[in-house]
């Protein structure tokens, strides 16, 4: 049987979700066999497993450091907000249903068992499961059937290790806070604490560590800080669309200037994540008119309501912008939801979002008819012979995946965007469609591919008659186990892995 410790944090983007994957990268570099494992996770940035099932991408990227294919017991339930007050729940890969977050509150704990089958297929095969929690553990409004984080470390009997973010201030305040917050019987589970982000010279926050430790020995609760991780930089799928790829302002824009719509529902932004890479090239996530300015390409990405998306985008003037960029000659690309908004009209009769119809962008003659039935599958293939100023990118290898509620149909005679086989069901088919320079398709992870970037650059570089330096396009695989190593440099460094060893030896017996 594994042997199991838990990753909580003091608030959202504490850093859990890192410090976790270095952790199953350490314990792979040591010669363990480890898993992650989040019982309720809660993104929109998900994932197509090789069996067609769906799940969190955080814990993808934790499978990927630990050398693992990811399979969907390693997030077992995933909430996918859709509204402010509701979410799209998947279990165990597949679409529950819709709930509002009291329906969810009230429902939870029936998933229970799914959750406790899962993590139990892990522990008979792994060594050690390294556990992340969700959010704060002292929500106290939310202890009550709580499945994510006491409940979850009580569920696996495993010791805790808590997360707090100086980088936003108060984590001293944040540790000793959610501790004291906790029952007593929750507190006996912590087992050390971690602070995370630090810019800075080390030694001047010594004195703030031991003046804490002393502070929570005096108050009965002696729990050590076992670790001071520096604020550095890695490479990392991020799950959330706060990470600072996204808010991050651009001040310089470069040769190449690609601007990503920002959708209140922004899902699988990591489809851009090789494009930031190329030099010469500026990746922008916009959310005004103001600041798209005149992009050599605009991406209209992923959404998880497409409606009300492209509903935002007309209030705030976003889409009169953006189809008059279109008719001044600019790119313009859709992916998913992206390219839905593009067609002529969307029927949602289903209710699988807001209900009723819209009309789309009316800059591809296509409509979307939503329905019960969701698409996930995997898919490899390769650009068709499209043309407009990406004709270049004719034959550029594809490796993706498809989730998406509706299905898109012609209107008229259209060119398809790319030929590619289904791994799920084994079938062949013709993904998205083009028409001049306005190019739309199903796939996530269409720019995943080294040779398909570069392709894609060097068709708007010499679209603008630009030369630029030459890229060098390293391999996707390679370079994030790159990334994965120097994150578990880093940790290694900074966090006193005897203790955690010792921690994870003795579990809840000390």
């Amino acid at each position: 049987m594994a042997k199991a410790i838990m990753i909580q944090g003091t608030m959202s983007d504490a850093g859990k979700s890192i410090i976790t994957a270095g952790l199953c990268r350490i314990f792979k570099q040591d010669g363990k066999k480890v898993a992650p494992f989040k019982s309720q996770n809660m993104a929109l940035n998900s994932f197509v497993t090789k069996e067609g099932l769906e799940m969190g991408r955080a814990q993808v990227m934790q499978a990927e450091a630990a050398g693992l294919t990811p399979i969907v017991a390693m997030n077992p339930v995933l909430l996918k907000p859709m509204s402010d007050m509701g979410a799209q729940v998947v279990v165990n890969g597949e679409v529950l249903g819709n709930m509002d977050a009291r329906e969810y509150f009230e429902y939870k704990c029936k998933l229970i068992p799914e959750i406790m089958k899962a993590y139990k297929k892990l522990e008979e095969e792994y060594d050690i499961i390294v556990i992340e929690g969700a959010g704060s553990p002292a929500e106290i409004n939310l202890r009550e059937n709580d499945i994510v984080n006491m409940g979850m470390a009580k569920m696996a009997n495993a010791p805790v290790i808590l997360v707090g973010d100086i980088d936003r201030g108060g984590v001293f305040a944040q540790l000793y806070g959610t501790i004291a917050l906790l029952e007593e019987e929750e507190r006996a589970f912590v087992k050390g604490m971690i602070v995370n982000k630090f810019r800075g010279d080390e030694s001047l926050l010594d004195p703030g560590v031991k003046m804490l430790e002393t502070r929570m020995e005096q108050d009965g609760m002696p729990i050590p800080i076992v670790g001071v991780v520096p604020y550095f930089q890695v490479d990392l799928e991020d799950e959330d669309s706060v990470t600072e790829r996204i808010t991050k302002k651009n001040e310089k824009i470069e040769q190449i200037d690609i601007a990503v719509i920002r959708f209140p529902h922004l899902s699988n932004f990591t489809d851009f994540n090789m494009l930031e890479r190329m030099s010469g090239v500026s990746l922008r996530y916009v959310c005004s008119k103001r600041e798209l300015k005149q992009p050599d390409l605009i991406i209209l990405p992923g959404t998880k309501n497409t409606i009300e998306d492209l509903n935002w985008m007309r209030q705030n003037g976003l889409e009169k912008r953006i189809k008059d960029a279109s008719c001044e000659g600019t790119i313009l690309f859709g992916i998913c939801g992206g390219f839905q908004m593009l067609g002529e009209k969307i029927s949602d009769n289903a209710f699988m979002e807001s209900g009723g119809w819209i009309t789309g962008m009316n800059l591809l003659p296509i409509e979307t008819f939503f329905s019960t039935q969701k698409t996930r599958t995997r898919v490899n293939g390769f650009f068709e012979a499209i043309g407009g100023p990406l004709h270049s990118l004719h034959g550029a290898p594809i490796h993706g995946y498809e989730i998406h509620m509706g299905e898109s149909r012609a209107t008229q005679e259209l060119g398809a965007l790319s030929f590619v086989r289904e791994e799920t069901v084994q079938q062949e088919k013709k993904d998205g469609a083009w028409k001049g320079h306005i190019y739309g398709s199903y796939i996530h992870g269409i720019f995943d591919e080294g040779e398909t970037v570069k392709r894609l650059v060097e068709s708007l570089a010499q679209r603008k008659g630009v030369k630029l330096e030459e890229s060098i396009i390293v391999n996707q695989d390679t370079w994030k186990e790159s990334q994965y190593d120097l994150l578990a440099e880093t940790i290694r460094e900074h966090i006193d892995m005897k203790a955690i060893y010792q921690i994870l030896e003795e579990g809840m017996d000390s």
